[in-house]
Order: C-alpha cells, then sequence, then structure tokens
C-alpha cells in the first residue's frame, strides 16, 4: 500500500515538473567572461576548437545557434555598461554565427533531415534576439562616438546595426 502511495507521489510529481519544464520559452545562456577577463581569450578560443568538433549540419546549426546567443548576451551586456566598441564586435560576431545558422538549417530542410524541431527551435531564437535587440535599439542613441585613448573619435551608427541584426534573424522567422 506505502509503494503504490509512493509511485503514484512521484509520477504526479515528475509529470507536473515535466510539464513546467516543457512550458518554458527560448532561454538565452548567462553570460560568460567578458572582454577584458584573462580567460577571455582562452574561451573564445576554445570555442573556435568547438566548431570542428561539431560536424554535421545539424551539430553545426546547434553549434552557430549557441554562439549567437552567446555574443548577444555579451554585447547586451557591454551595451548595458556603454562599452560600445567591445558591444558592436560581440554584436557583429553574433550576426555571423545567426547567418551561419540559418545556412545550416537551410541545408539540413534541403536534406530532409529535418522534422520541423531544429527550424522551431531558431525561429524562437530568432524572435528572442529580435526581441533583446529591440530592447537595445529603444535606450540606446541611435549613433555614439567613441574615443579610445590618443585615438581618433569613430562614429558608430548602431542604429544601421540594430537594423543589420534584425534583417539576418528575421530570415530565421519566415
Amino acid at each position: 500500500m506505502k509503494s503504490t502511495i509512493y509511485v503514484l507521489f512521484f509520477v504526479s510529481y515528475f509529470s507536473f515538473f515535466i510539464s513546467v519544464v516543457s512550458a518554458a520559452d527560448y532561454v538565452l545562456p548567462y553570460p560568460s567572461y567578458m572582454p577584458g577577463n584573462k580567460l577571455y581569450r582562452i574561451n573564445e578560443w576554445w570555442d573556435q576548437l568547438q566548431e570542428y568538433w561539431y560536424f554535421g549540419d545539424i551539430a553545426g546549426l546547434k553549434y552557430h545557434r549557441a554562439m549567437a546567443d552567446k555574443y548577444l548576451i555579451e554585447a547586451k551586456t557591454l551595451f548595458e555598461y556603454q562599452q560600445y566598441k567591445l558591444a558592436v564586435n560581440a554584436l557583429q560576431k553574433s550576426d555571423e554565427h545567426f547567418a551561419h545558422a540559418v545556412v545550416y538549417l537551410i541545408d539540413v530542410n534541403n536534406k530532409r533531415k529535418d522534422d520541423g524541431v531544429q527550424g522551431a527551435i531558431l525561429k524562437q531564437s530568432g524572435e528572442k534576439h529580435t526581441e533583446i535587440i529591440d530592447d537595445l535599439n529603444e535606450f540606446l542613441p541611435d549613433q555614439v562616438t567613441w574615443q579610445e585613448e590618443q585615438k581618433d573619435p569613430e562614429d558608430i551608427p548602431l542604429d544601421m546595426l540594430f537594423t543589420k541584426a534584425k534583417t539576418i534573424r528575421n530570415y530565421a522567422n519566415r
């Protein structure tokens, strides 16, 4: 009798847990090492090495989607701390990886390897990215002037960068 009650309890507990977990939206990762940290270059090097481990179309798509997420969060954090030059570099890396993920998705679809799951995940990722880019576009100016020590000032057109980033993400939202 007791064992039946325990079994029913665990089954109901885990079924509730599974339903709660599956209801979550697309979640972006916590920011990793940021530029300026001693381990940042090592982490970037490791990420580049991992690209060779992720061979194949679906694995390549997952790798580039994860890297696009990572660099978008890095860019968001750097924009919030007004490190515009570093943030722009991170956003451009995120754009590049997301574009690669879209290309891999096209290859996966052409080879009929996807049952719709990878496309749906990339679409959710693109929607989340677009949401973050829109938030950044709202609270940041259209253009900033960045001046490093002993260098000439440089104008950075943030509105153009955000438009480009949203355009790249829109390919996944089709």
